[in-house]
């Protein structure tokens, strides 16, 4: 269940957006409950868990009703929900809690729904059925499942076998047996048992399940190691787009820069598509050693995992396999979105925890052994590590967090892209440190500008996830070169140099931001930065300490593209 609620807080948001949200549903019911009732209950139960609030008129913004029976309406919800000794009118009956409010003096009843947990979804209006009666909350509205989402939610827990399934019309000629060959080789020496046994190769391609014990093509076959699976399967490609605006076909502008439609064998998929998003990328030069190296603004590994990932771990059945796996690169991100939702008990609060969990483990076996075209090393690594060893990378380079977007049926990872301020950093540091430095101590110095003032080893770690040892030895050596300085014991500034790091304004950073910011308007972060000439990861920084002092509030929630920020008037 969620927290205590702030019910003031709550309606003056309501009334100053002019409507309910993804976690509040306002209800009138004056003397009986609403007939939609029903499916923001089943929606809130789908989705996120939420609030419904009876008693309260949206149309009269969000003002009480002088004749609400709470009592009434009360004992309806819970007749209704199953525990009035008739039977329920949705199941799986979600977890609930009823609490009396007032609201400008007058009374109104808070009913709190819980998320069901993925064992038991879908919630569904019984009358109606499992089909039309299950429900998913997106913003405001209560919106029906579609099959594909309900087929999600209903096989999350299932191990799946559709990578086993026999592709009818392939043959062994349909194989690419170089790399047929090499998964073989490799298989052997990444486990002696793998293959023992199995003295023919038509017996080691069954043992690998590249086949069946007849000698028919498997799906997961014909994708790893498979001439061109799209004779079967064409929409089984990664489909790479790159867009000129902030969203898709924006008005008077072109549809695409660029495209490409990856297909072939998976791992061709996989680098085809990275060179794609190479070539549409900005690149920075580092110092590497004695020489200097091109780097991209996401780093190439980190795409690679998140392409590796995305056609390893989506959703074969016959209900998807007409969907591709996207990649679409816009100026501020570049996301890769793959069909399927998260499976095996996965979550968006356990997806890191490392523990893998693999809904196509015959597909996931072989791509453990199937060799990148053109680098080194297998495709996948089959230990649960890639989602995490993606955040490690970015926060240990200081790019931030990958956001990860998890839908019934659809699972995205959206990347920012710095590009833009990694050549501004490039210049500072030029400036500031007027020597070559290597990728480490730029990142070092690079969080000491955009965190601002002091900064203890542990606030370090905490941001770069480095090494404590590590940090103070680069320090120490940041010190010697002028660039930092030692205030106390394991803490740390830059070295002062007004003329680069600090603007001309004596104020705190967050007075000038909400200088910045005018009442009763909503700006972005982007905008505060620029109006303030300061780096927007500096302000990106701030903003949050903002809003828990109650200095302002956002406008979404954190992974949202159209998240913006306004004042809180005291």
């Amino acid at each position: 269940m969620h927290e205590p609620y702030d019910l003031t807080s709550i309606v003056e948001r309501l009334r100053a957006q002019g409507t309910d949200d993804a976690l509040i549903e306002v209800k009138s019911c004056e003397t009986k409950l609403s007939t939609d009732m029903w499916e923001s209950v089943s929606a809130f139960a789908n989705t996120a868990g939420g609030l419904i609030i009876c008693g309260l008129s949206e149309k009269a913004g969000f003002t009480p009703l002088e004749r609400f029976d709470l009592d009434r309406v009360r004992d309806q919800f819970v007749t209704g929900i199953g525990d009035g000794g008739q039977p329920a009118l949705v199941s799986p009956i979600p977890h609930y809690q009823l609490q009396r409010g007032i609201v400008d003096g007058r009374p109104v009843l808070l009913i709190d729904i819980a998320e069901l947990s993925i064992r038991d979804k879908p919630c569904y209006i019984v009358a109606r059925g499992v089909q039309a009666g299950s429900y998913k909350r997106v913003d405001d509205k209560d919106i029906r499942l579609s099959a594909t989402e309900l087929y999600e939610l209903q096989s999350a827990l299932i191990p799946s076998d559709a990578d086993s399934s026999i592709v009818p019309e392939a043959t062994i000629d349909d194989l690419d047996h170089k790399l047929v060959d090499a998964v073989i080789t490799n298989r052997r020496h990444l486990s002696a048992r793998a293959l023992r046994g199995a003295s023919t190769r038509e017996a080691q391609m069954e043992r690998l399940n590249i086949t069946n014990k007849e000698g028919a093509v498997r799906l997961a076959g014909l994708l790893a190691v498979g001439i061109y699976p799209q004779q079967y399967f064409p929409k089984l490609v990664i489909d790479v787009a790159v867009h000129p605006g902030t969203e898709k076909s924006e008005p008077g502008a072109p549809r695409f820069l660029d495209r490409q439609i990856c297909d072939g064998p998976l791992p061709a998929c996989i680098e085809d598509a990275l060179a794609v998003i190479g070539r549409n990328l900005r690149k920075i030069s580092t110092v590497s050693g004695a020489g200097r190296t091109e780097e991209w603004e996401i780093p190439k590994e980190v795409l690679r995992e998140a392409l590796a990932n995305a056609v390893i771990h989506r959703e074969y059945s016959p209900m998807f396999v007409g969907e591709s796996v996207s990649v679409d690169i816009y100026p501020d991100r570049v996301e890769v979105r793959s069909p399927g939702g998260l499976w095996g008990g996965k979550t968006l609060d356990n997806l890191d925890n490392g523990d893998s969990r693999c809904r196509n483990a015959k597909l996931m076996s072989l791509m453990g052994a199937t060799p990148l075209e053109y680098d080194e090393g297998f495709v996948a690594e089959s230990q649960g590590s890639g989602i995490l060893s993606m955040i490690r990378e970015m926060e240990s380079k200081h790019l931030g967090r990958p956001a990860f977007i998890a839908h019934a049926d659809s699972f995205c990872v959206q990347f920012a892209r710095h590009g833009v301020e990694l050549q501004q950093n490039r210049t500072w540091l030029e400036e500031h440190a007027g020597t070559a430095l290597d990728r480490k101590d730029e990142t070092l110095l690079m969080v000491f500008r955009e965190r601002g003032g002091e900064l203890s080893v542990g606030q370090i770690r905490s941001t770069l996830k480095w090494d404590s040892d590590d940090i103070r030895t680069r320090c120490e050596q940041l010190v010697a070169s002028g660039l930092i300085v030692a205030t106390e014991q394991d803490t740390y500034r830059l070295a002062e140099d007004d003329r680069v790091v600090h603007a001309d304004d004596d104020l705190p950073l967050d007075e000038r931001i909400l200088k910045a910011m005018a009442p009763d308007q909503e700006i972005s972060a982007r905008d505060i930065a620029a109006a303030l000439n300061v780096p927007i990861a500096k302000i990106r920084y701030r903003l949050p300490a903002l809003i828990e002092a109650g200095r302002i509030r956002a406008t979404a929630d954190a992974h949202s593209r159209n998240r913006k920020y306004v004042l809180v008037e005291h």
